[in-house]
């Protein structure tokens, strides 16, 4: 059972949150909270797995809450869940400690995917963070100077198959959506995604996606801004006008 502790500023976002989670037998919610302050009491009394935490909050936001929480509690994983994707808040919760950055227009199964993502020990990103993460890595690396030597190709290829999966990985599809594409099993998958990882020494789908990039496996370009959608975790007439944070 993974413990969930849900903190955001608006009650009717993390109800209706609360709700949809609960639907999941193997995710708990412990806990709620409305600040970065609160969530910092809750962790201390209710040790959660796993926190969603909202960036733009009172009292405490939700990036100095990250960076407080996992200097005492070490080996619990921060998913950041805010309507705000700007590249200084993106970066400021991943240098923090988020281990996962969704937006809230993301779906009911990313999300519930992304919690045990984080809960084994991985790590998740919606695949416009997971542009801009790239896009910046990109310009540090081309600042960089001497340059630095090209990577060591792999010791093992990838297969052609392997390739697919890993352009889908990449691109933020679940095992089931890569299933799906495919017309192979999730079990496949999975097994493909293991391939992927040992042989590009990779601990999770995002480090694998980076090091893919560097050995040029993949590429990635910065999509197009584009406004920001509704959150999409229930009923619009229920959670749209809260979701704002």
């Amino acid at each position: 059972m993974i413990r969930l502790l849900l903190v955001d500023d608006q009650a009717l976002f993390r109800e209706g949150l609360h709700t949809l989670l609960s639907l999941h037998e193997d995710l708990e919610v412990v806990g709620e909270a409305g600040n970065g302050l609160e969530a910092l009491a809750a962790a201390d009394a209710l040790r959660p797995d796993v926190v969603l935490m909202d960036l733009r909050m009172p009292v405490l936001d939700g990036v100095a809450a990250t960076r407080r929480l996992l200097a005492a509690h070490p080996t619990t994983r921060v998913i950041v869940v805010t309507t705000f994707d700007d590249d200084e808040l993106v970066f400021d919760g991943l240098r923090a400690g988020a281990v996962g950055y969704l937006l809230k227009d993301v779906s009911s199964d990313k999300l519930v995917e992304a919690i045990r993502a984080a809960a084994r020990g991985e790590s998740f990103l919606q695949p416009s963070i997971a542009a801009k993460v790239l896009a910046e890595f990109n310009r540090l690396e081309r600042s960089a100077a001497p340059p630095p030597p090209p990577p060591a190709p792999l010791a093992e290829p990838l297969s052609e198959r392997e390739r697919e999966i890993l352009r889908l990985l990449a691109a933020g599809d679940s095992n089931k959506e890569i299933a799906a594409a495919l017309y192979i099993t999730e079990g496949t998958v999975k097994n493909h995604v293991t391939n992927i990882l040992g042989k590009l020494d990779a601990r999770d789908r995002t480090q694998a996606a980076l090091r893919a990039r560097e050995l040029g496996l993949i590429y990635f370009s910065l999509p197009p801004s584009s406004p920001s959608p509704l959150p999409s975790f229930g009923p619009p007439s229920l959670l749209s006008p809260w979701a704002r944070g």
